[in-house]
């Protein structure tokens, strides 16, 4: 009888050893759930953050100038992409490409401003790949100049831009992408002067979820 009760009590340690590397190994995979449940929570965070910066990026900017200039009504927003809209009227003559000496003296008051709000905050310039210039013409003309019109509206004001000195120049500098989209976006039936435009729009680091209005 004793010996009976002597090998059961022999197997019976190993089952008690083996509970103790289960009730580990379970402990470690509570706390890895816990680690990226936690990191779930903080990226998504986050993401929200980016995405309310972004939102609001076009308002900044106007505020920034509003309240450096106390000029209210020169840039706008386009409500449906978000992108700048700069005063054509004042930066160029219809039909013409050669900058207007207010046209200079508005991207010297809007320039100092606009660089601030995107390079002074570094989760802004981080995430912005590209700031993208973009030409707009009305449909009266033939499309092959508008398109070329369009491009070199964008690249005046590019290289205008390059030629002021202002707060982290350098790193706007390398940003610059100019282009052009003539008449593509411009009533066809018939010529309206509200199209004829230089859009500010922005491009974003891929890793920014994809976010549709960023691609435009």
């Amino acid at each position: 009888m004793s010996d009976y009760f002597m090998w059961q009590e022999e197997e019976e340690k190993p089952e008690g050893e083996d509970s103790g590397v289960w009730l580990s190994v379970g402990d470690l995979m509570s706390g890895l759930l816990m680690f990226f449940a936690l990191l779930f929570i903080a990226t998504s965070a986050q993401l929200v953050r980016y995405e309310e910066i972004i939102k609001t990026l076009p308002e900044r900017i106007i505020a920034s100038f509003q309240e450096k200039t106390g000029v209210y009504d020169k840039l706008k927003k386009d409500e449906k992409t978000g992108d700048l809209i700069l005063p054509t009227e004042i930066l160029f003559a219809e039909g013409s490409h050669q900058l207007k000496p207010e046209g200079k003296q508005f991207l010297d008051e809007f320039i100092p401003a606009f660089s601030e709000v995107i390079f002074n905050d570094k989760l802004i310039a981080n995430k912005i790949t590209s700031i993208v210039i973009e030409g707009h013409t009305s449909s009266k003309g033939t499309e092959k100049d508008n398109m070329e019109l369009s491009f070199k509206r964008a690249l005046a004001v590019g290289e205008y831009i390059n030629s002021i000195d202002f707060s982290h120049r350098q790193s706007f500098r390398q940003k610059i992408v100019v282009a052009a989209r003539g008449e593509t976006e411009a009533d066809q039936k018939f010529d309206n002067p509200k199209d004829r435009k230089v859009k500010i729009k922005f491009q974003f680091t891929r890793d920014y979820w994809h976010n549709p209005r960023s691609q435009n």
